[in-house]
């Protein structure tokens, strides 16, 4: 893989390149803040890109009329509250009252809707700002959307050892404009993503950590350890991904992935540090801990997640377990051992309800798509149109926002992909192989449920992975750096046009398609040129 800065190996690293601890963990490429910088300056343009005209339109749309109102009501009651059927016009009109009934069935976990509400809370409490408007419920998103860009440059870093490549890869999610768009509206996408890169990053860090603990024992001549200390990387894992799966369940898949490939990484190091008994330590020290520090530290971050639920009265089938356990064994308890597992009684009860409605959802849809549509684009999703306005100087004008990433980069990716594979089975090269486990853990599943109703945004969480191909690729074809045996002055001045080329098709064809993506007004004949097929004017619908 290539480098663009030579690789100094940090004061604590043996000197030695035939040391284990050189030949386990690649020294990260110096000096760190270099890296910290262009992370923040790219998350920088993907936040600016981002919070520019994020008030537009000035009305809730499309799914924000569910998650909008959800986060509102999560933070002024503790539970998702029913609303006046007119709630999405007396929002519109300034009014801040659209409270009726009582708790509201909700399909999907609160967490998401928190961060939402969060969001819209700080932003009204600012000079300029205001709660309860279309930019304070899409003030979170957009952060989030940011950070995300941050947290993928310094992962790429990770991976690649490269400043160039790992601010690329950022780049490229910041261009999206899937991700450009679900940064600029309030639902939860954006932020289950934004935990499952998290998650996957600190498992990045943890295999890092942990062979530089054991090469370093390597090199003293300790063939033999068992336990590598606390691994407290592992730790922030199994809470990002239960913070995750508290979003949306989906992330459970990556959970199930995730924790299969860092105990594959952890076999591997032990065998690549010459252990003296690795299968066996392997298991004992590292296999059994890590199904609780992953798979225990989630469940609990997951139950936490619904605390305003638990902890209050209103909620919908908050009180099922009361009326309905009250004369069994549960009923005979004391009241103070009663009331939590009336509770989790009750909460488990909600989620055979929430299951049972997700199997169910198989409602017609003219913009939903089928899991082998979305690397392809085939049928994006029409957040928002309005063909009524003017001011563009033309005598027909449109405003829309079209759910869609950028054709570049995820047609770039199905090439990426094929590399990836080749790369992984030739060289069995662990990048290859965890970028294409994150793509299948949140594309693969979805195949299984041919009848639900799906849409091309569930297709959010795989993106990193997709940059992350694509620059694993770049980085191939540029070859080895100049500190390398193996560098080429011509591979790298070929490498470098590709480079180029690649990266300047995807940005212009974010600012071709950037009109549709965030409720210009322009000409109507403009917006007709950015449809380049009949799927993405109506959907599966077809013309009406």
């Amino acid at each position: 893989m290539t480098t663009t800065a030579p690789a100094v190996a940090s004061e604590s690293a043996p000197t030695s390149q035939n040391s284990a601890r050189a030949r386990l963990v690649p020294p990260m490429p110096q000096p760190v803040w270099a890296g910290w910088l262009g992370a923040v300056l790219v998350a920088l343009l993907a936040g600016a890109l981002r919070f520019v005209r994020l008030g537009v339109p000035g009305q809730i749309y499309f799914d924000e009329t569910y998650y909008a109102k959800d986060a509102f009501s999560l933070w002024k009651f503790g539970y998702e509250h029913e609303t006046l059927e007119n709630a999405d016009q007396v929002l519109a009109q300034g009014g801040k009252e659209i409270w009726t009934g009582g708790g509201d069935f909700v399909v999907h976990p609160p967490l998401g809707k928190w961060m939402i509400a969060l969001g819209d809370h700080v932003w009204g409490l600012l000079p300029f700002g205001e709660s309860m408007t279309p930019t304070g419920w899409r003030v979170a998103a957009a952060v989030f959307g940011a950070l995300s860009v941050l947290l993928l440059v310094r992962l790429a870093l990770r991976m690649t050892r490269s400043w160039l490549l790992g601010c690329t890869a950022g780049l490229i999610m910041a261009l999206d404009g899937l991700h450009f768009t679900m940064s600029r509206i309030a639902m939860v996408d954006i932020f289950v993503t934004f935990w499952i890169l998290a998650g996957f990053t600190c498992l990045v860090i943890d295999r890092d950590r942990a062979r530089e603990r054991l090469g370093d024992l390597a090199d003293a001549g300790n063939r033999a350890v068992g336990f590598l200390g606390v691994r407290w990387w592992r730790l922030g894992a199994g809470l990002c991904l239960g913070l995750a799966i508290g979003t949306k369940w989906s992330a459970l898949f990556y959970l199930a992935a995730f924790g299969l490939l860092t105990v594959a990484w952890d076999y591997g190091a032990r065998r690549g540090a010459a252990q003296q008994g690795a299968g066996w330590r392997w298991f004992v020290y590292d296999a059994v801990p890590a199904f609780f520090q992953m798979v225990g530290v989630a469940a609990v971050t997951y139950v936490a997640t619904w605390t305003g639920w638990l902890v209050t009265s209103g909620g919908y089938d908050r009180g099922w377990a009361a009326e309905h356990t009250a004369n069994g064994i549960v009923g005979a308890l004391p009241a103070w051992a009663r009331g939590p597992l009336d509770a989790l009684i009750s909460l488990v009860h909600y989620h055979s309800e929430i299951m049972n409605f997700h199997t169910h959802l198989s409602q017609p849809h003219d913009y939903a798509s089928k899991p082998w549509e979305w690397l392809i684009m085939r049928t994006p999703v029409a957040f928002y149109y309005d063909g009524e306005g003017g001011g563009c100087g033309a005598a027909k004008c449109s405003s829309a926002i079209l759910g869609i990433g950028t054709p570049a980069v995820w047609w770039l990716s199905i090439a990426a992909l094929v590399v990836m594979v080749g790369w992984w089975v030739i060289y069995r090269d662990w990048r290859a192989g965890a970028v294409l486990l994150g793509v299948a853990a949140g594309w693969l599943p979805w195949f299984a449920y041919p009848d639900r109703t799906m849409f091309v945004f569930y297709a959010l969480p795989i993106l990193p992975f997709l940059a992350l191909a694509i620059v694993l690729t770049l980085g191939l074809i540029m070859g080895a750096g100049e500190d390398s045996p193996r560098y080429s002055p011509w591979i790298r001045v070929i490498g470098g046009v590709v480079f180029g080329v690649v990266l300047l098709v995807i940005i212009a064809d974010f600012a071709f398609m950037y009109p549709v993506l965030s409720a210009e007004t322009i000409p109507y004949d403009e917006w007709a040129a950015r449809m380049w097929f009949p799927t993405w004017i109506y959907g599966n619908g077809g013309p009406s």
